[in-house]
């Protein structure tokens, strides 16, 4: 079976434990999401399914994409179209409907997103650095100051600099699926997710290595 859905962020909130503890949770809507294409080792060199997500109107509808909708037989625009790496390609099908009940409550997963922009920021914000005195007369508090080395005349590679912060793609590890409503396609997932709300995330399922 697939190992990953696509959602959308609704939001944060808290649920209590049977033991009575809080739970901070981010509500996703996930899913459902419909297969568009099958990939095959024959065919592409290597095996994966094809999803699409989330309908929207024709108006943003390209010649290609709807060739490509038609072929598999989905009848409206999707926006979103991702692919989940398989062992086997046998249990699915062109057009075939996924839910959020391919997750379990307790399951590990991985939420992949683009987290918030923050348009241009300058060292202190984008990196934690502690900045200067902010007594009177004091003229560089949160200024950058010296680039570096004088010799090789430029600023190496990776120097942290000013610039621009935010929307970069941000995988949360270690999380788990708290609560599953298949009949709402909901998925409670503890903890924080990156992005803002209404934004695209990726579950996927947790593949624990066995210890040898």
């Amino acid at each position: 079976m697939i190992k990953g859905i696509l959602g959308t962020k609704i939001g944060m909130t808290h649920v209590f434990t049977e033991e009575g503890r809080m739970v901070p949770v981010t509500v996703v809507a996930a899913g459902p999401v419909y297969v568009t294409q099958i990939k095959t080792q024959e065919t592409d060199g290597y095996t994966a399914v094809q999803v699409g997500f989330k309908e929207q109107s024709d108006k943003h509808l390209t010649f290609p994409k709807y060739g490509h909708l038609k072929k598999a037989g989905v009848k409206s625009n999707l926006r979103f179209i991702r692919e989940f790496r398989v062992d086997d390609t046998s249990p699915f099908e062109l057009g075939q409907e996924i839910k959020a009940d391919i997750f379990a409550d307790g399951d590990d997963v991985t939420v992949t997103a683009t987290s918030k922009g923050r348009g241009f920021a300058g060292g202190v914000k984008r990196y934690g650095f502690k900045g200067q005195h902010m007594t009177h007369g004091y003229m560089t508090h949160r200024r950058p100051l010296s680039s570096g080395a004088t010799g090789p005349q430029r600023v190496f590679k990776g120097t942290r600099k000013p610039g621009h912060m935010g929307t970069d793609t941000v995988s949360q590890k270690g999380l788990k699926v708290v609560s599953v409503d298949a009949e709402r396609n909901i998925i409670l997932v503890s903890g924080s997710v990156p992005g803002p709300n209404g934004a695209l995330v990726t579950i996927n399922k947790t593949v624990k290595k066995e210890a040898k």
